[in-house]
């Protein structure tokens, strides 16, 4: 009986998977695609720019930002360096505690 149980189960399982329709929860209407837009009317300059490359071409906002997010990460991190050698901080070279 737990195996039938268990055949019963997993069957409506692969069926939730395979027919989506099935368990569909707009009730089988007409269903509106839901469409996502950054809004640019609030905001000038660069930022206007990119909420309308969002806009425009969800491909090239994402090319550009996989290569900008880097760029900006090594020029963070060249200035912290940069701020924490002009305060003494000396990360260069390192000298272990534990003796």
């Amino acid at each position: 009986m737990k195996r039938l149980w268990s055949m019963i189960i997993g069957f409506l399982g692969v069926t939730m998977f395979i027919f989506p329709s099935i368990v569909q929860a707009a009730g089988g209407g007409k269903v509106a695609n839901v469409v996502i837009v950054a809004d640019p009317r609030k905001v000038h300059g660069v930022l206007a720019w990119w909420a309308n490359l969002y806009n425009e071409s969800h491909l090239y906002f994402t090319l550009l930002t996989i290569i900008i997010v880097p760029l900006i990460g090594v020029a963070f991190g060249f200035l912290a360096d940069f701020i924490m050698s002009a305060m003494g901080i000396d990360l260069k070279s390192r000298e272990l505690a534990e003796h």
